[in-house]
């Protein structure tokens, strides 16, 4: 498997809306999200993975324009997962984060994934969650 990434590329909607849904258990509803307009407004960077040509992995990190990035949508397709490429994306979105002059990347996940965010780098902290509807 020859595996390339690319930081800060043109996204393709509806292949990344595609990667998103079936990487978080999803259908493949063939809804598009329109991401590249997100990203370019709320995002620091992003980092793309293709496997062989194919989008494969996806991370972004949104911030506050000065010192906290926040990691949002880390995804690997589960056909190539175990393969090291989650840590590489987040490997290059850490650089992207530091290199932008932010001193701080926060990330929340759910408990399975606690040894794989642990093991590339973060360290588990209290935090607060309010559902707001």
């Amino acid at each position: 498997m020859n595996i390339t990434y690319v930081e800060n590329g043109p996204i393709d909607d509806a292949e990344l809306s595609y990667l998103i849904d079936i990487a978080f258990g999803g259908t493949a509803s063939g809804d598009t999200t329109p991401w590249s307009a997100r990203l370019s407004a709320h995002s620091v960077g992003w980092v793309c993975a293709y496997a062989d040509g194919r989008l494969s992995g996806f991370v972004h990190a949104c911030w506050d324009g000065g010192k906290h990035a926040f990691v949002l949508d880390t995804a690997v397709l589960p056909e190539v997962q175990r393969h090291g490429i989650g840590a590489e994306l987040l490997r290059r979105l850490t650089t992207i984060a530091r290199e932008a002059g932010c001193e701080w990347l926060h990330v929340d996940y759910e408990p399975q994934y606690d040894s794989f965010y642990q093991a590339v780098g973060f360290a588990p902290t209290l935090a607060g969650l309010r559902k707001l509807s």
